[in-house]
């Protein structure tokens, strides 16, 4: 059977077709820009990759069309598929058909998080010899690639809220069914496609009323949102974490590398870890309540999440120059920024020198509406000096933001900024870059750009 995906080179769907072609299918797919490091994963693959929509790679007609959610009606392979009637599904939809059914879902669901949780859950189910399946929306740190159907019955899914497909705007993943599910956190996101909270807490709760009986949801204390979810039903055993909540930990260092793991008050074991944020520490207590679920043993669990790699451009560390470091983080809401920012603050405070440069580009569809534009400037607070960078299409003023951030600044070309940063930077400093963009090969041009001003110095 021949499948071919569209838009084939975003993280869902080419984890997709990952686990189509170890399925035994042919797949090839398209996107309207072929990049690493996806293309990289599904060359390496040997799935044959098409850039752009020219209706001539449906010749001849596949047995089937996977759409990704980036196509819409007007796209010429959309509009070719619909007028040949070519058989089509969502990635999704797919996904639970071919994949899903007959699996023991663990689903990451939450506003934050998703990657890193679900990277967590994946490894500690595979240092513990489960061998899962995952379909992971990012490059995992412990595995080589980010999808795997891996041996029944555990499959562990990042359950994203984005919409399906042009024709199914359901949350993906009402798709999935889960037996075991992470609810991790709730927030306003995806302006464009979500009215308001109260839109995206309605598919929240037809994503909890899909979990059996018998399964189990996992949930943060004291989270208005997530409780108010809760509140328009759950049939399924609730286990909380957090304070005053059945999991809790006692971070042992500030910056959270090292805490201990509290199970209905009682000390079960202690986490030392590469990953940095107290945030992370509330991933990996989600990890571990869901590994337990499972069958995992607890103190099992533990001993995995310590090995634990965070995946790429979560608090990935590019290189370091001359003592400065710098950091690449997918963060784009205001939550995440101030979460990233704390994390990274603890740890140079605990090392008793530097600064934290932090460098934002506001890239996402909801930070280029202005959605989040009050908070952005709040959630910069903890960074030393502050570096904005207006994308073309950005339609509101970053000015305001940067008046009210610590020595806050807009750059509108990237050699500018690089400049700046450049000339701004001292030993021990950290230089924190955020956004869920390839931001023009900034890391790689950064750490260049510094390598040179320290040699000619």
């Amino acid at each position: 059977m021949h499948i071919h995906i569209l838009g084939i080179c975003g993280t869902f769907m080419g984890g997709l077709a990952v686990l189509a072609k170890q399925l035994g299918y042919r797949v090839t797919g398209s996107d309207a820009n072929v990049y690493p490091p996806m293309s990289t994963q599904l060359e390496q693959q040997g799935i044959e990759l098409i850039e752009g929509y020219d209706p001539a790679q449906l010749d001849p007609a596949p047995d089937l069309v996977v759409v990704g959610n980036a196509m819409s009606r007007g796209n010429p392979c959309v509009e070719a598929m619909l007028n040949r009637r070519i058989p089509y599904t969502s990635g999704p939809q797919w996904l639970l058909e071919h994949v899903l059914q007959d699996r023991w879902v663990l689903a990451v669901a939450g506003t934050h998080g998703k990657t890193t949780t679900a990277g967590m859950l994946a490894w500690i189910l595979e240092d513990c010899g489960l061998a899962p399946g995952f379909l992971i929306g990012g490059v995992p740190g412990n595995f080589e690639v980010s999808a795997r159907l891996g041996e029944a019955p555990f499959f562990v899914i990042e359950a994203d809220e984005y919409d399906s497909a042009f024709f199914d705007k359901r949350s993906k993943f009402v798709h999935y069914r889960p037996s075991t599910l992470i609810l991790n956190n709730l927030e306003f996101d995806h302006a464009d496609i979500f009215d308001d909270l109260a839109a995206i807490q309605r598919q929240f709760h037809h994503l909890l009323r899909m979990v059996p009986g018998h399964g189990r949801v996992m949930v943060p204390t004291r989270t208005p949102a997530v409780d108010q979810v809760l509140a328009m039903g759950c049939w399924s055993e609730v286990e909380y974490a957090g304070e005053d909540g059945l999991w809790q930990a006692e971070p042992r260092q500030a910056d959270g590398s090292h805490f201990t793991v509290l199970l209905d008050g009682k000390p079960v074991g202690e986490v030392r870890w590469g990953c940095i944020g107290l945030h992370n520490v509330h991933n990996g207590l989600m990890a571990l309540a869901a590994a337990r679920h499972a069958g995992v043993p607890v103190a099992e669990a533990i001993k995995a999440l310590c090995l634990f790699v965070s995946p790429k451009r979560r608090m990935e560390l590019k290189g370091e120059v001359a003592g400065i470091r710098v950091w690449d983080d997918f963060a784009h809401h205001p939550t995440a920024i101030e979460w990233t920012l704390a994390g990274l603050k603890a740890q140079v405070r605990a090392r008793e020198g530097g600064r934290v440069l932090a460098v934002l580009e506001p890239r996402s569809n909801t930070m280029k509406m202005g959605v989040h534009r009050q908070p952005l400037a709040d959630s910069l607070q903890l960074a030393d000096q502050t570096y904005l960078f207006r994308p073309a299409d950005l339609n509101w003023d970053l000015a305001a933001v940067a008046d009210a951030c610590p020595q806050g600044r807009v750059f509108e070309q990237l050699d500018g900024l690089i400049a700046a940063l450049v000339e701004a930077a001292q030993p021990g400093d950290q230089i924190l870059v955020m956004s869920n963009g390839g931001f023009g090969g900034i890391h790689g041009r950064l750490l260049q750009a510094l390598e040179a001003a320290h040699v000619c110095a």
